[in-house]
């Protein structure tokens, strides 16, 4: 497309392009932050706060230890936590310090941990116990010399801290036996690195700030290099893609945003974190988004103006008796990402909170937002909006040309925010970027002649699961090492919870084996939103005259 058509769309207010190159890094975004709204409140966790200059020495000392630690600047971290307060303070610190973040997400199996800490090359990872198990299970095949061992009572204060680490690990035994004899406590490492020195690095725009891990269009997880400016990008796109609807927060109130998405997944890190970073927001810490009383809970604590969330989550808040609990009359924004948001739920939604759900579409690859429709829109519209300010999108064919206006094609991204390719891996990222700088995204849409992009298909056989990817390739390879299963073909089936869910198809090479023990299986290797939720035998699979399976006649039954 080579007029941007979709400009004229645009709310009032919302700039045609941002200034990707506003800071040198994000560390100068940061600081800015830190010196600016130092005695605001950052973060909400379990009835505890964190302001801005806690979180701006704590991440400083942290940055101090780990570069005590000698390692060299470029070396990767790995950060495997669910929201908790020292979540925010080690991506503060690892970036501060001249290191890469490396998301994982903490329900990894050994296997898939193993998998992305050699990828990465990680050298060290900050991890709550409560996974510390997984960890010691493949640690020595990894490269992984450094770890800080997180609680969840860490910074709640001495008497809260204990009383919750006591339930945690003994009550509601969510910590499993582990053995880490070299671990350092976190608390220790912030008060070891305070009396550490810190040389601040010279990070510059084109410097690797996160490394995102994604199965691309192969399935194998790689990871998408996102440059310092990329991340700054999407944080001024989205910034400015909200600023007509947040504008209406009374000026005496702290914008306040709930981070109930988990923060190693690319839309709560940049659209949750670091954007409520940039506008000096309080954001709401939810550590695990599946209890929805105690979410429900929590929430009626707070004055709420954004909420980032996915199809999911929106329905089950909603539908929960709890709701009316919380005040959701200040809501100002509510963005569904990370898979389809059903008409169903967006009408529900709007009834019951008077403010719509705005549909955005992203990907690891793109730091992660593409396209949203406009803050101030009423009507759910099923599309995944307009491109964001500084955003071309094209819809290609399979030769790679444009398609003709009204026809439906994949879609391509061009912008600040797109990565750098994939990690060390220049053959997948000549795949996926064409020539002139698009990323090609696997998806198939159409756009209208107001500029808004729909998506009809999906080239590759991706399965989205409330938001996250699952490859048929990756739980294959998993379940054909099991001695019984002959040859197996794995595709998404509609849900009505998850919008996908996955389906197992199975030839069987040992006539007792049962879905008991593929169940058991897949368990033990893949973590719990990969695991399928049908399995079905069969004597044979469909097949292309060359041997290849159809996984779309599979899918088509």
């Amino acid at each position: 497309m080579t007029e941007r058509v979709w400009l004229a769309s645009y709310p009032p207010g919302v700039p045609a392009d941002i200034d990707a190159d506003r800071y040198a890094s994000l560390v100068a975004l940061l600081d800015e932050s830190f010196q600016a709204h130092a005695g605001k409140v950052a973060y909400s966790f379990m009835g505890r706060n964190q302001t801005f200059a806690q979180t701006d020495s704590l991440s400083l000392a942290l940055a101090a230890y780990l570069q005590g630690l000698g390692l060299a600047r470029g070396d990767r971290v790995a950060i495997m936590m669910p929201n908790v307060p020292q979540y925010p303070v080690a991506v503060a610190a690892i970036l501060r310090a001249g290191f890469v973040v490396v998301n994982v997400n903490p329900l990894y199996t050994a296997r898939e941990l193993e998998h992305q800490l050699k990828d990465s090359g990680a050298k060290a990872i900050v991890i709550i116990e409560n996974f510390a198990h997984t960890l010691e299970k493949c640690l020595g095949a990894t490269p992984v010399k450094h770890v800080v061992l997180c609680a969840m009572g860490d910074r709640l204060g001495p008497l809260k801290g204990a009383v919750v680490n006591y339930v945690v690990r003994h009550v509601k035994k969510l910590v499993p036996p582990f053995s880490l004899p070299h671990a350092v406590r976190f608390n220790e490492a912030v008060a070891r690195g305070s009396r550490s020195p810190f040389k601040k690095p010279d990070i510059r725009p084109l410097d690797v700030a996160v490394l995102q891990y994604t199965g691309g269009t192969t399935g194998i997880a790689k990871g998408a290099v996102l440059l310092h400016r990329n991340v700054i990008a999407n944080i001024l796109q989205s910034e400015a893609w909200n600023a007509p609807a947040m504008a209406r927060v009374p000026g005496d109130e702290q914008p306040t945003t709930v981070c109930a998405l988990p923060l190693y997944h690319v839309f709560a890190f940049t659209v949750g974190m670091m954007l409520s970073l940039r506008t000096g927001g309080k954001l709401i810490l939810i550590p695990n988004p599946r209890d929805i009383p105690a979410v429900l809970k929590e929430l009626s604590q707070h004055t709420i103006h954004s909420f980032p969330a996915v199809n999911t989550l929106f329905n089950a808040l909603a539908n929960h008796p709890d709701f009316g609990t919380v005040d959701w009359s200040h809501l100002k924004v509510s963005v569904g990402g990370g898979t389809a948001v059903q008409s169903a739920v967006a009408k529900l939604w709007l009834e019951k909170t008077g403010c719509p759900i705005c549909e955005g579409y992203g990907l690891s690859e793109t730091s992660p937002t593409v396209s949203c429709n406009p803050a101030t829109a009423i009507d759910f519209t099923g599309s995944i909006g307009l491109p964001l300010p500084s955003t071309w999108m094209k819809l290609l064919d399979d030769e790679g040309r444009e398609v003709s206006p009204g026809q439906s094609g994949e879609i391509a991204i061009k912008g600040p925010q797109v990565m750098a390719g994939y990690w060390q891996r220049p053959d997948e990222t000549a795949k996926a970027i064409t020539p002139d700088g698009y990323f090609k995204s696997g998806d198939i849409g159409v756009v209208d002649d107001k500029g808004y992009f729909r998506i009809v298909d999906r080239k590759k056989d991706m399965i989205l699961v409330s938001g996250f990817n699952v490859y048929p390739t990756e739980l294959e390879e998993v379940v054909s090492q099991l001695p019984g299963v002959l040859e197996c073909a794995c595709v998404g089936m509609s849900d009505p919870m998850t919008g996908e869910a996955v389906k197992l198809v199975i030839v069987k090479r040992d006539p007792l084996l049962s879905e008991a023990d593929i169940r058991q299986f897949c368990k033990q290797q893949l973590t719990g939103y990969k695991q399928p939720k049908q399995v079905e035998f069969r004597t044979e699979l469909p097949k292309t005259p060359v041997g290849k399976i159809l996984r779309r006649e599979l899918r088509d039954k």
